[in-house]
């Protein structure tokens, strides 16, 4: 058995070990990873058993076998036993556990799903009905109706699922959001929210619900590139004691459009072309901006997809949004409204767009492999689950439908209410088994939360299960273990595609005798729909105040930052700059001139037409008039993390100072960063104190776009052999027009100059962004440094054109 040796003390090669891409050529492991985290020392242990099971196998000795006169006889393949049992399992996480992923203790060579049948027989006695997401059924003997004699809800989901399910009973037997990454976790309460809601997760301060996360681009398809712009999916599934609550978010709290009966429209027009099927995972096209641009309600969305928030730094730094008005229910039966939002413990940041539409190409998986690397790491993403919580006489006096998807309510007008935080502790172990197959539907609640009539809301209570149905091959795709609830299921729906369960007996109906009347529903304990009342003609149309279709949008605008602002103008250009069709950008412009003079002749100069005459208004009621909301920044939530999970490429070649590069890389993992040795070649380079550095990955296979931050330590031949690569020079460019933080020590500054780096911002003032020092000064330089990383990125660099 080989078992791989450790460096001692040394750090050396630590970044690697974080990272998924390329490594040293010495095969000696560091000696840690420079933190007592303990979920890094077992991904440190992984790597080790990994490398000896790959060492144990230099050739393939039994391929001679397949051959000839041998190959008539079935040989034995080889085998060999690792050195940790970290080495064969999928993620440095199987540890973790949870009520949902198990005990955290995995037996080595068994497989849990080949045991008997009796690990899916299920049986009724003395249970109570519920839905297939085990939430309590009330009554099961009559449809949700508007009135004895009224038409029946489309928001009946218990009859809905029960209908379906049996539509789906015989065989023959996602277009959004298709691209999508995740991670199982828990949430935990703050405090008793009783007197609020009943449901399940709220009910005792420090409870803990497993959950299963799954973020996701909204356009692309599955193998489409992360950092497209666009909105993200932010679904939690809530593995709670009254069964699965999906809680289906955004990371944009508005939508495109007002009605479901668009729905359709707005993701035809969204996705590829039909005539030639590009472009994929873009809205830069005619059709999208045609339909755009005839439908004004769609402008604040704009502004949000034209912002930085679609285009996020990570999902870990990104906000989530339940878009719609809930209501939540307490066990007397009083009824408040809510939205949802998540909001990230590390801060809310985002990429720029050149930086993200070079990472298309460079790593189609960015933001998977971010969110991957971090969990494995122990950096455990996390959120905090806030409330906006109000009252129907209060959404009465706002100056907006709450009922309509594309406003939102002003944290200055309903603050955010922290209720609880959002952890993911533990990677999948599986991508198709969890991430692919797990089903998100807005249907899904529990006891306690009840639906709004937010008409989108309700269309997607439609649509989403009927999606599922035919992604996953039928009706009982609850019975796949991602989506299979914590709280048992016991109803009379039988057989279908894919079906799972062997339940006993010969009742599959109710009322019954045969089975003593079980499962016998639940009354007041299940979920209950709260009794509105609704009295109103049939007609298809959309209340008065939906019709204002601009003063949130220029709500967004005037909170934006300076630099915010010159990126949604940018992304406008960029986006229309594509479109073939004139009269397409004329009308768009047309509609931001209702929004914001200024916006509308900065797109219009950047397209090369005059300012149009402004869109007429689909209302003649005045439009409200916001003052700006700080909150609406991404620069107002710069998180408590500092420079925890940042990653930073120390430039080094040979005659670099090696004693310094390797203080600066400590320093940087000790502080929570990601570090790692850049070179031009992978192997040894020679350093002033004798002891070679080990480069771990190359400028070719890293490009600028990867990093956060850039580290030039200087020395005596190292910053001449830097400066005279052009892609070196191109990777300090890059890292100066992208506004990353740059330390540059003694002789280091070299290369600065050599790829014409100014020292100074555009209005000469002293660029907070680029710190220089000599090496007896490098400590103090070093926690500048750590600041200007902690602050993410230097805005004030940033001139159009660039002017490096």
């Amino acid at each position: 058995m080989v078992t791989r040796k450790k460096s001692g003390p040394s750090t050396d090669g630590a970044g690697s070990i974080f990272s998924t891409v390329a490594g040293p050529s010495d095969p000696t492991l560091p000696g840690s990873l420079g933190s007592t985290n303990p979920t890094a020392e077992r991904l440190l242990d992984k790597a080790g058993g990994d490398a000896d099971l790959a060492d144990e196998q230099p050739f393939n000795a039994t391929k001679p076998l397949e051959h000839g006169a041998a190959a008539r006889t079935p040989h034995t393949g080889e085998a060999y036993a690792a050195s940790t049992p970290l080495a064969t399992a999928s993620t440095s996480t199987d540890n973790v556990a949870s009520p949902k992923v198990g005990a955290g203790t995995p037996h080595l060579g068994d497989n849990a799903l080949n045991s008997s049948l009796d690990r899916v027989r299920a049986d009724d006695t003395e249970q109570r009905l519920t839905t297939n997401q085990a939430v309590p059924v009330s009554s099961n003997q009559d449809a949700l109706k508007i009135g004895l004699r009224g038409p029946i809800a489309l928001e009946d989901f218990v009859m809905r699922e029960k209908i379906t399910h049996f539509d789906h009973e015989r065989i023959p037997e996602r277009v959004v959001h298709a691209r999508g990454s995740a991670a199982h976790g828990y949430f935990e309460s703050y405090q008793d929210l009783c007197q609020l809601s009943r449901a399940a997760p709220f009910a005792h301060a420090g409870k803990r619900t497993p959950v299963f996360v799954r973020f996701s681009t909204a356009t692309g398809e599955r193998g489409s590139p992360d950092t497209a712009r666009d909105v993200r999916g932010f679904a939690v599934k809530f593995y709670t004691d009254e069964g699965n609550w999906d809680l289906v978010a955004n990371n944009i709290p508005v939508f495109f459009i007002q009605d479901p009966m668009k729905f359709p429209d707005v993701a035809h027009a969204i996705k590829p072309e039909p005539h030639h099927g590009m472009p994929q995972a873009s809205s830069a096209h005619d059709t999208f901006w045609d339909f755009a641009s005839l439908s004004p309600e769609i402008t604040h969305m704009l502004m949000w997809i034209m912002s930085d928030r679609a285009i996020p730094r990570s999902y870990r730094m990104m906000q989530g949004f339940g878009v719609h008005t809930f209501k939540l229910i307490n066990a007397k039966g009083d009824v408040r409204l809510c939205k949802f939002h998540w909001t990230p413990l590390q801060g809310t940041h985002s990429l720029v767009w050149d930086e993200a539409f070079k990472l298309r190409g460079v790593d189609a998986d960015y933001h998977r492999r971010d969110l991957w690397q971090a969990i494995e790491a122990g950096n455990f993403p996390e959120y905090e689950l806030g409330l906006q919580v109000f009252t129907e006489e209060e959404a009465a006096t706002f100056p907006f439908d709450i009922l309509d998807p594309t406003k939102l309510i002003p944290e200055e007008l309903i603050p955010l209410f922290p209720v609880g935080k959002l952890v993911l502790n533990r990677n999948p172990d599986n991508f198709f088994a969890e991430t692919e197959q797990v089903a998100f539907c807005t249907q899904h609640i529990i006891p306690g939360i009840d639906f709004s009539n937010d008409p989108i809301l309700q269309g997607r209570n439609h649509s989403y299960p009927d999606t599922q149905i035919t992604r996953l091959g039928g009706p009982n795709f609850h019975e796949i273990p991602i989506n299979a609830p914590l709280a048992e299921v016991h109803n009379n729906q039988r057989e279908g595609f894919h079906r799972q369960t062997i339940n006993r007996g010969r009742v599959n109906y109710e009322p019954n005798s045969l089975a003593g009347g079980c499962p016998f529903q639940a009354g007041r304990a299940g979920f209950v729909s709260v009794p509105d009342a609704v009295i109103g003609n049939k007609l298809r149309g959309k209340p008065e105040l939906f019709a204002d279709h601009y003063s949130q949008a220029r709500l967004f605008w005037i909170s934006q930052s300076g630099p915010e602002q010159a990126h949604i103008i940018d992304a406008f250009r960029f986006e229309l700059t594509r479109v073939e069709t004139l009269a397409i950008r004329v009308r768009m412009v047309a509609g931001l001139v209702n929004v914001d003079a200024t916006l509308a002749r900065a797109v219009a100069a950047g397209l090369g037409i005059a300012v149009p005459p402004p869109l007429p208004l689909a209302t003649t009621l005045p439009l409200p008039v916001y003052a700006p909301s700080p909150a609406l920044s991404l620069l107002y939530r710069p998180g408590v993390a500092g420079i925890r999970t940042r990653q930073v490429a120390i430039l080094v070649a040979s005659g670099t100072d090696g004693a310094l590069a390797r203080a600066i890389y400590t320093a940087l993992l000790e502080g929570g960063a990601v570090p790692r040795l850049v070179g031009q070649r992978l192997g040894q380079v020679s350093s002033l104190d004798g002891q070679p550095l080990h480069v771990e990955i190359t400028v070719e296979a890293s490009p600028s776009v990867v990093y956060d931050a850039m580290v030039l330590p200087g020395g005596d031949d190292g910053p001449i052999a830097l400066g005279r690569d052009p892609r070196v020079i191109d990777f300090v460019r890059e890292q100066y027009r992208h506004g990353k933080p740059i330390l540059a020590i003694g002789t280091g500054a070299a290369v600065l100059a050599q790829a014409a780096i100014p020292q100074t911002l555009p209005d000469g003032c002293d660029d907070p962004g680029i710190v220089h020092a000599s090496a007896s000064l490098a400590a103090q330089a070093l926690q500048r440094f750590k600041t200007a990383l902690a602050r993410h990125r230097t805005f004030a660099r940033e001139t159009d054109p660039p002017t490096v």
